[in-house]
């Protein structure tokens, strides 16, 4: 029962102070955003709204045409995550939808649970984990808590489970190997409990934005904080310039969604390179030099 209330305590604490929250970075998007179109922006952006694979369902462009990416390569999993069904909606955690209007244009089909885990650090690590779990690179998988601790899915896998204490967590061993994708979701609940957008701001690597690849990650840690990872990017040849698309989960806990690009209708959902010293999304603006990577 005390490690209950510890383990109650130190998930609250995490989600109140860590999590994806409002400050002055939130955007409000009920006013210049809401002027957005998505009829207009589709006269340029050609939407296949009956294709279901990120790659597949938005076109890039004109002029422009995708960057080449390694066969099997993290931004060859980004490029054709799967979306559900064109126009379906954002799921909180409980069921209850996002009907929050000039957000996102897609919704990546992903199962997030029942319980309010799944915000925007937590959809980032698991796109990385999905990525790295088909490609059998089990040892790969791993992610700092908040208190520093390593939590290694190579020992999760073989019967290890996580003692968290109110200083410093441990491991001990709990039951027998499995390697099952259900062994494999509950280790990363584990991580969404205790890991968040400050202790994976620590663990990324800085990079310069003209440097920017598939699988980076805006990322502002700490209280408030939040993160959105790059999807998908293009090239115009001729002139040199690049585009890219973002996905993110909020809080509540909610599906991983693409999102619309406020400050060009017509561009949307790609959202140009040269955007300046700050990138404003729907509901966060990063600054140019919070751009990290795996």
């Amino acid at each position: 029962m005390k490690f209950l209330v510890v383990f109650v305590s130190l998930v609250l604490s995490i989600f109140v102070f860590t999590g994806c929250s409002h400050s002055k970075n939130q955007v409000d998007n009920s006013s210049d955003v809401s002027n957005y179109n998505q009829e207009q922006k589709k006269d340029v952006i050609v939407v296949n709204k009956e294709e279901n694979i990120l790659k597949d369902r938005y076109e890039v462009p004109e002029g422009y045409e995708r960057v080449s990416v390694e066969e099997n390569s993290f931004g060859e999993f980004l490029r054709n995550s799967k979306l559900e069904d064109y126009g379906e909606k954002v799921k909180y955690y409980d069921g209850r939808v996002k009907d929050k209007p000039n957000v996102y244009d897609s919704v990546f089909d992903v199962d997030i649970g029942d319980r309010d885990l799944h915000q925007c650090a937590d959809a980032v690590m698991l796109l990385r984990a999905e990525y790295l779990y088909q490609n059998k690179r089990y040892d790969d998988i791993s992610f700092h808590f908040v208190d520093g601790f390593n939590a290694k899915y190579s020992k999760w896998r073989r019967g290890y489970r996580i003692s968290v204490g109110e200083n410093s967590s441990s491991y001990y061993k709990a039951t027998g190997e499995s390697n099952t994708y259900e062994t494999f979701r509950k280790y990363m609940d584990i991580v969404f409990a205790y890991s968040s957008t400050l202790s994976l701001d620590e663990e990324l690597k800085s990079v310069d934005v003209k440097d920017m690849q598939i699988g980076d990650v805006f990322i502002k840690g700490g209280s408030p904080g939040h993160c959105a990872i790059v999807v998908d990017m293009a090239e115009n040849k001729e002139t040199g310039e690049k585009v890219f698309m973002l996905a993110q989960s909020y809080m509540p806990a909610q599906q991983t969604q693409l999102l619309i690009n406020p400050n060009d209708q017509y561009l949307s959902p790609w959202y140009s390179l040269d955007f300046g010293e700050n990138l404003k999304t729907p509901e966060w603006t990063f600054t140019k030099d919070q751009l990290k990577r795996f």
